[in-house]
């Protein structure tokens, strides 16, 4: 049986949990629901937008809460990937992205009754008119001109932090190296420190890739097809053995110039291995047009660029990204086009 205070402080303890509750909700979101959210990512419905979510509403609470627990057909997964989460932290933060539609729609409503309701104001009193009087003109104090950096120092500047830059350009892409450098035993391949005892624990990676589908590129290992041989079963969380991946069979396709075939992106073949949170949004907006990617970026490191040439194979297997070919007809300049 509790006593009163017992009952006293549980009463203290709910009267403070809504506030926490929202608050929780506003966290889930900008941690784990934005990415889709908060651009409507895969048709997801957008933070604040009505017409999204009015067609979700009319199934009712239980039904959105249904749906973020355990996921949708449509390519939404349970618990938006994030599985650890508690199901009242779910809840909380569906709470939270129908809170703001509803807000939105009241605040919709309530402007054009105010419009209505609000009094007519007095018409000003008509006043003498004053006479003017004229002030000799001030001119501004002339402002101190900004020194800029001379043509040849910023020059000179440029090329040293260029030159710093550059030492080894090309290291990061693992195409560049002979065949007797390729897959190197740990305590010799420039990544493990030799120094360690574990690093000569290591089994090295001839013997350990020896089973696994050949490549033509990169560390030589075709790794997409070794998972779908099950040969190889990747661990999707580092603490959790038994975490399921939750993979999006989702193909974004980039159109190019010229006759060099649309690069595609699969999704399938990358959250087999990823997270979303692993791209999103440090390296990729999720945002149509939001994305400035090129070759050199690339070559550079950045954007693809993060992966490709230094854990998947190297940029220079153009035909795996550049895969959806043209319509070769109707890739013609505009001169050929007119005559």
């Amino acid at each position: 049986m509790m006593t009163k205070k017992t009952i006293a402080l549980l009463a203290t303890a709910l009267a403070f949990s809504a506030p926490l509750l929202a608050e929780s909700g506003k966290d889930v979101y900008s941690k784990v629901c934005v990415t889709c959210h908060g651009s409507g990512l895969a048709g997801a419905p957008r933070y604040g937008n009505a017409a999204d979510w009015t067609p979700r509403l009319a199934g009712g609470m239980a039904g959105l809460y249904q749906s973020a627990l355990k996921g949708t057909p449509k390519g939404m997964p349970a618990k938006g990937g994030h599985l650890t989460l508690a199901d009242a932290d779910v809840k909380a933060a569906v709470d939270y992205m129908v809170g703001a539609v509803k807000d939105a729609a009241k605040l919709a409503k309530a402007e054009p009754e105010a419009k209505k309701e609000e009094p007519k104001k007095p018409e000003p009193k008509k006043e003498e008119p004053k006479k003017l009087e004229v002030k000799p003109t001030v001119a501004p104090a002339p402002v101190a001109a900004v020194p800029s950096m001379p043509v040849a120092e910023a020059a000179s500047s440029g090329a040293a932090a260029a030159a710093a830059g550059s030492a080894d350009a090309n290291s990061f892409n693992r195409l560049l190296k002979p065949a007797s450098k390729r897959n190197l035993p740990p305590p010799e391949d420039g990544i493990h420190d030799p120094t360690n005892d574990g690093t000569h624990a290591l089994q090295p990676p001839l013997a350990a890739f020896g089973a696994l589908p050949k490549s033509f590129a990169g560390n030589r290992i075709n790794w997409v097809e070794a998972i779908g041989q099950k040969k190889i079963n990747p661990r999707y969380d580092r603490n959790d053995p038994k975490a399921e991946p939750i993979v999006m069979d989702l193909n974004i396709v980039r159109e190019v110039k010229g006759s060099m075939p649309d690069v595609v992106y699969p999704h399938k073949q990358h959250t087999e291995w990823l997270d979303c949170s692993n791209c999103h949004p440090a390296i990729f907006v999720p945002q149509k047009g939001a994305n400035q990617i090129s070759m050199a970026a690339i070559l550079m490191g950045e954007k693809c660029g993060v992966c490709h040439g230094k854990v998947a194979f190297p940029v220079s297997e153009c035909r795996n990204c550049h895969s959806k070919k043209k319509d070769m007809a109707k890739v013609a300049s505009p001169a050929d086009a007119g005559k």
